[in-house]
């Protein structure tokens, strides 16, 4: 086994948990905390109008990469159960697979996001004194997209191998890198967004070049051998088969996104920078709880293969408590320090600031809610169902949260952006309650079956 692998299958299932989670929380908190310093420098540097420009371009990125995003869900699933399983070839394979996979991905983004970012803002309905920036800095941020989807793809592989440390140091490293070439590009060159998506470009090719690296200095299963490099079919569509609904499920979750972000939009650029600044706040909430969701994910992918089921229920238990508890506890504390948060990235606006509070308070002491259907979202693709969370999350979330837009925020007593937000926390809670039914009711069937097929498993 290489010296930076766990063996998720064997041992204290909530000690081992717990070590595999924390670097995850500290790559999301320094990725988003690199992202917060675009924010910071070019809010510093050029205004709150520059601040809402880069804010402008959240939800429809994520839009737009979440499909593929998803196909890196398939990738770990697939090489969890097979490190689980002790089937190596099969791991091997996978890997070589992955890597064509992020480049021809990584590709197609670059055609759309670079050709298509205006269309997409002016459908979202982004004013006309920030589009221009906004279209800039979506332009030059999908110039370096490949990098990024290399370095997801190839962190997937690396967590479900039970290494979740060297894409940490990775994301230091380029995370350095982002900020220095920020302060350079915007202060020195007097760039504006321009300068910002630049820099994340440049920092996102030097991420992938360090995961490329640590793959092919591997001594397991999942060693990258550039000679080796090529689609293999079966693995290629199991990929696709778990990957895409989450996919899917990514990109309706964003169109659910891009369509609150467009009605944030129709109430003015001072409300839009309140909003994207906020949305950076929460984001620290978020990949923190999230980092649970990619825990479930290979804890259960690898003790599924394994046939451990007993300990795919620990895991389950495990994650919602933890999760539930790190959500409640941070989303308090964002409330309560909202004012001087939003005033490190805001100057100029005490308006926007007072949005940016409204937001805090109506997301930020309901996320656990978003922890918890993550965590079922993850249990579920663990044991290899991706299909049954996509149905549940375009119902539950998109869904809701469409309808939501299309009658509720139009009466106009409730036209307003508290209005919006609280459609937030509605749509978690009626998606976990149905997650968790769907999920007990997979387990079942699926732990059988597998006995079924494996008579030696008691």
């Amino acid at each position: 086994m290489n010296k930076k692998a766990m063996d998720m299958c064997n041992g204290s299932v909530f000690g081992k948990m717990v070590v595999y989670t924390l670097p995850i929380i500290f790559t999301g908190i320094l990725q988003l905390l690199f992202n917060a310093a675009d924010l910071i420098i070019v809010g510093r540097f050029r205004g709150s109008a520059s601040v809402a420009a880069v804010g402008a371009t959240g939800a429809i990125i994520n839009l737009i990469i979440n499909l593929f995003i998803g196909l890196s869900v398939g990738i770990s699933v697939s090489t969890a159960q097979g490190l689980g399983g002790g089937k190596d070839d099969d791991v091997s394979k996978t890997v070589h697979t992955a890597i064509p996979s992020a480049i021809v991905s990584g590709i197609i983004l670059t055609f759309v996001g670079f050709f298509c970012s205006e269309f997409f803002l002016e459908l979202m309905g982004t004013p006309d004194d920030i589009i221009k920036l906004s279209a800039s800095y979506m332009k030059i941020y999908f110039l370096g997209i490949t990098s990024s989807m290399l370095y997801n793809f190839g962190s997937a592989i690396l967590r479900a191998a039970g290494d979740t440390l060297s894409p940490l140091i990775f994301l230091i490293i380029a995370g350095v890198v982002n900020v220095l070439l920020n302060i350079l590009f915007v202060t020195v060159f007097s760039m504006n967004v321009e300068g910002v998506a630049l820099a994340t470009s440049i920092s996102q090719t030097v991420s992938a070049v360090l995961i490329i690296i640590s793959l092919m200095k591997r001594n397991d299963a999942c060693r990258l051998s550039l000679r080796k490099i090529r689609f293999h079919k079966k693995q290629l569509l199991r990929i696709i088969r778990i990957g895409l609904p989450a996919g899917i499920q990514g990109s309706l979750f964003s169109i659910s996104n891009v369509i609150i972000q467009s009605s944030v939009n129709s109430f003015g650029s001072v409300v839009m920078s309140g909003n994207a600044v906020a949305q950076n706040i929460e984001g620290f909430i978020y990949i923190t709880m999230n980092s649970f969701h990619q825990t479930a994910v290979n804890f259960t992918g690898q003790n599924y293969g394994a046939a451990k089921f007993d300990r795919i229920k620990k895991i389950l238990v495990y994650s919602l408590v933890s999760v539930t508890a790190v959500g409640l506890v941070l989303g308090a504390v964002a409330v309560l320090l909202a004012q001087p948060l939003l005033s490190v990235y805001i100057t100029d606006s005490q308006s926007a600031i007072e949005y940016g509070v409204t937001r805090l308070l109506y997301i930020c002491l309901t996320y656990f809610l978003c922890g918890i259907m993550d965590v079922m979202t993850g249990m579920m693709r663990g044991i290899g169902s991706s299909f049954a969370p996509m149905i549940i999350t375009i119902l539950g979330v998109c869904g809701m949260r469409i309808g939501w837009i299309y009658t509720i925020f139009r009466i106009p007593q409730y036209h307003s952006v508290t209005s919006l937000y609280l459609s937030y926390p509605v749509s978690w809670a009626i998606t976990f309650t149905v997650e968790i039914i769907v999920f007990l009711i997979l387990f079942r069937q699926r732990k059988k079956l597998f006995i079924k097929n494996n008579p030696s498993v008691s």
